[in-house]
């Protein structure tokens, strides 16, 4: 008899298998493959964390009537598909790389000859990775409205409802930009509800908001008196639903959600059924507070009965953290870790595992964390307060201090965040 998999290990596969349901590669070839693209030339551009994967997949498809195509990328691979061109932005912060990313979008544009067919692929990250500004604000006024937004508490769809505003190709302008060109988007979705205009602020989708939905959570969480001048005069003018021009060229494109996280909520579900465990997906997406929603996932795991089957509980969404000056490192699913092995300190048969599918949570090393009832102890014994750790917003020293820490590296695919539980 095969001796039993450490729980641990056994998340980690469970992970693994959600990860790969929700392969770019995958997701495009099938969406392709069913809807295919019109005879003709074709012009590719590939914004997000999975820009490389999703460009290499579409190029393989339309092979010669692809002259080449543009990936606007996290990280440069070590192998790079023929006639692809790599451009690395910043993130999760934009600096000067994505504004020079920025730059080669519109050069790529220019590209893109009448008659011809345009695909365009987003994925999360694009918000970052492709942030040049528009007319009027500066490179620096920019990037200090991302730093105060990503550390203000918002949720990604408010954040993303205020950034393509300013973003030279959010709201639409990249499908405004194009020549008389058929445009085809393919999304995959790291946001819940999969809203096209939230996903990379929404190159290719109409600006629907008001300007009280941009500049009332600005207020609420005290962040509008510190943005630069120029940000706010744009933000307070800002009218009802996006230019005329990108709503009425981005009426015409064809876009499609081609994976999202409920993808690979799928994915660790069948393969936990393959493994003889009783998994249970949560219907209601993790939101809201990052240590808010760890001890709920934590109390909903200690509430299980045992029985002589694993259980097995699957939550996917995105949570956040509010930052301060005073915060420490870590990122939203190590928040959500750390705040679960509170409650679950001295508990058996109890281990959980929260992480991000790209492999990077916040501006870490580490995908997220996986506890159990031992951990909280185990960062005690290693000298550290882990009550003072979640208050500081600290969860990477802490966890790293337990050897809790996910290091998977970028996995190649953004669709939000998963925790897998498992009680025995």
């Amino acid at each position: 008899m095969n001796p039993p998999i450490p729980p641990a290990n056994l998340l980690r596969s469970l992970y693994d298998s959600a990860v790969a349901a929700a392969r770019p590669e995958g997701t495009v070839r099938r969406a392709l493959t069913a809807d295919p693209l019109p005879p003709g030339p074709i012009h590719i551009i590939a914004l997000g964390k999975a820009a490389v994967a999703m460009a290499g997949a579409a190029l393989e498809l339309c092979g010669e009537r692809a002259p080449g195509a543009l990936a606007v990328a996290a990280d440069h691979p070590p192998a790079v598909p023929p006639g692809l061109e790599v451009v690395v932005g910043d993130h999760p912060e934009p600096g000067a790389a994505s504004v020079a990313a920025a730059d080669r979008i519109a050069a790529a544009v220019v590209a893109a000859t009448p008659g011809s067919a345009v695909l365009v692929l987003v994925s999360g990250g694009a918000s970052s990775l492709a942030a040049g500004p528009v007319a009027g604000i500066s490179a620096d006024d920019l990037a200090m409205l991302n730093r105060r937004l990503l550390r203000s508490g918002l949720d990604i769809e408010a954040v993303n409802r205020i950034r393509r505003r300013v973003l030279r190709w959010g709201g639409g302008r990249l499908a405004a930009a194009l020549p008389d060109t058929e445009i085809r988007c393919l999304i995959l979705s790291d946001v819940v509800g999969g809203d096209g205009a939230t996903i990379g602020s929404g190159p290719c989708t109409p600006d629907p908001t008001r300007g009280i939905d941009i500049t009332g959570p600005l207020r609420s969480t005290g962040i509008w008196p510190d943005l630069p001048e120029p940000v706010r005069a744009l933000l307070a003018a800002a009218g009802g639903g996006g230019l005329r021009t990108e709503r009425a060229r981005t009426a015409a494109v064809r876009t499609s959600i081609i994976g999202d996280n409920r993808t690979a909520v799928a994915g660790a579900a069948a393969a936990a059924l393959a493994l003889g465990l009783a998994p249970t997906t949560i219907a209601a997406p993790l939101t809201g507070a990052a240590a808010a929603a760890g001890a709920a996932c934590a109390g909903r795991l200690i509430a299980l009965p045992r029985s002589g089957r694993p259980a097995c509980l699957i939550w996917g969404g995105e949570t956040t953290v509010a930052l301060t000056t005073r915060s420490g490192r870590g990122g939203r699913s190590q928040e959500l870790a750390l705040a679960a092995a509170r409650l679950l300190a001295g508990t058996d048969g109890v281990t959980l595992l929260a992480a991000g599918t790209d492999g990077r949570d916040g501006p870490t090393d580490a995908a997220g964390a996986i506890v159990d009832g031992a951990t909280w102890m185990r960062i005690i014994a290693a000298g550290r307060s882990p009550v003072a750790d979640l208050t500081d917003h600290d969860a990477y020293a802490a966890l790293d201090a337990a050897g809790a820490l996910l290091r998977t590296g970028p996995t190649g695919t953004n669709v939000a965040d998963l925790v897998i539980a498992l009680r025995s």
